[in-house]
């Protein structure tokens, strides 16, 4: 999967980040970090040690808590959205 999403299920920008995936249309794999150790561990390694939720890793391109907008670039850069 191209887009992946490393969030918790209680936070609201994570919630946010994946409503907003869904009404784009693009498919995404959630990973709770809280359920999975490895995938918390990749979070902090991305954020100096932080773990922001939702981190995305977009084709490889690395997204820390984005607002819509930013989310909605890297899409388009990504040819994942027009």
């Amino acid at each position: 999967m191209a887009v992946k999403v490393f969030g918790a299920d209680w936070c609201h920008m994570t919630t946010d980040t994946l409503d907003c995936l869904k009404r784009l249309g693009v498919e995404y794999e959630y990973v709770d970090i809280e359920r999975d150790p490895k995938a918390a561990a990749w979070v902090r390694a991305q954020n100096g040690g932080k773990e922001k939720k939702p981190t995305l890793d977009i084709d490889g391109t690395v997204l820390t808590e984005p607002d819509e907008e930013d989310l909605i670039e890297v899409l388009s850069r990504c040819k994942m959205i027009r």
